[in-house]
């Protein structure tokens, strides 16, 4: 590493001010940050100084993801195999899956990467690491059979209109990853939806619905087993299927501090609530399963724990966080049964409270101002 630092060294005065490619200053401290930790420090005034800056929590959050991404890669493959009835062991399984996303990994990070470097070059302005995060969260929400134009596509739009259209990374008041995943549920709805395309390569006669897909066309009995749903054997998302790989993930998140447990603990309090609502209902064969299994089915578990957590798109006041965690949750489960259109509702619900976090923020504060007011008040009056 010490012959890199000094290559580094030696290059570096050709793209600081003055030098040959000093229009690409934010490029090259972009990639130099990525190699290696920044010797900038501030000179004046007080600061808090940590050695966890903006890349190290980043790189946090996708170390977080790779237990998601590893089972999502054996699970495509072993969709696959299952659908044309062909045994295959552990490393064919995840063989073939790891041919099958690592493109869409590639093409999301290369897409959204681009992107922002063009943005920072023209802006003069540094390379934040902000779609570290992103580029990994986007092909772990897609069916593993999508285009890899469509990713393109929609990881373009998500970058551009949700995201540099605000100021960039920390302006942004939609999650980057849900808007292109939305982006795509609408644009393109036959790629996203049914239960054609969730298994790469499967024979037509074969079944690839998704547990939400069998509870939303009434076919309960279709539903695996809540330790199948919970291990994360059944079609879906690449990195949505399995809560036990995203509980790994929550755990490393929440133990580091990165991501806010009270959303998640909320989130599921929420989804919980509106499951045991609609079993006192029980008005159709949907609304009787039990509430806990909306918990391990579809993106529920993903989203509570790498989506809603979103630093910059989600409240910032711990109250605000229990308030807009809870109605996550209670609102992705009501619009999965209520809605059969739009069988995931953990992504309209997270998009949704995103456009309303700020204002939940606002009324915490406002009402937390009050009560110190009145606190102030008596002690006046006492006075």
């Amino acid at each position: 590493m010490k012959g890199l630092r000094n290559f580094i060294d030696r290059i570096k005065p050709n793209f600081e001010k003055g030098g040959r490619f000093a229009k690409l200053q934010s490029t090259f401290e972009a990639f130099e940050s990525f190699l290696f930790v920044s010797n900038k420090v501030t000179f004046s005034g007080s600061h808090i100084r940590d050695a966890v800056d903006m890349k190290r929590t980043m790189s946090i959050v996708v170390l977080a993801t790779i237990p998601a991404l590893l089972f999502g890669m054996w699970n495509v493959g072993y969709q696959h195999f299952l659908a044309i009835g062909q045994e295959a062991d552990l490393w064919q399984n995840f063989w073939f899956g790891f041919l099958q996303v690592l493109p869409i990994v590639i093409v999301s990070y290369v897409v959204g990467l681009g992107i922002e470097f063009a943005f920072a070059q023209a802006r003069g302005h540094e390379v934040n690491e902000g779609f570290l995060v992103s580029g990994m969260l986007i092909p772990l929400i897609m069916p593993p059979d999508v285009p890899l134009w469509m990713v393109a596509v929609a990881t373009a739009f998500a970058v551009i209109f949700g995201k540099e259209v605000f100021g960039g990374t920390g302006m942004n008041i939609l999650n980057p990853a849900l808007t292109a995943r939305a982006f795509l549920f609408f644009a393109y709805p036959k790629d996203m939806s049914g239960d054609k395309v969730w298994i790469v390569d499967k024979p037509d006669a074969f079944s690839g619905a998704t547990p939400l897909g069998d509870a939303m066309v009434g076919e309960i009995d279709k539903i695996p087993s809540p330790m199948d749903m919970f291990m994360g054997y059944m079609p879906g998302s690449i990195g949505e299927t399995s809560t036990l790989a995203i509980l790994l993930g929550a755990i490393i998140l929440i133990f580091t501090g990165v991501a806010s447990w009270r959303i998640m603990f909320s989130v599921v309090v929420g989804g919980l609530l509106m499951g045991l609502i609609f079993n006192l209902v029980a008005l159709n064969e949907y609304m009787q399963i039990p509430a806990w299994y909306h918990l391990i089915m579809g993106g529920f578990a993903f989203g509570a724990v790498f989506m809603a957590t979103d630093p910059v798109s989600a409240t910032q006041t711990f109250k605000g966080q229990y308030i807009y965690g809870f109605l996550i949750g209670f609102f992705a489960v009501m619009v999965r049964v209520f809605n059969p259109a739009y069988p995931e509702g953990m992504m309209l619900a997270i998009l949704f409270m995103n456009v309303f976090a700020p204002l939940i923020d606002h009324y915490v504060i406002q009402a937390n101002v009050r009560k110190r007011r009145k606190r102030w008040q008596r002690a006046v009056v006492k006075a």
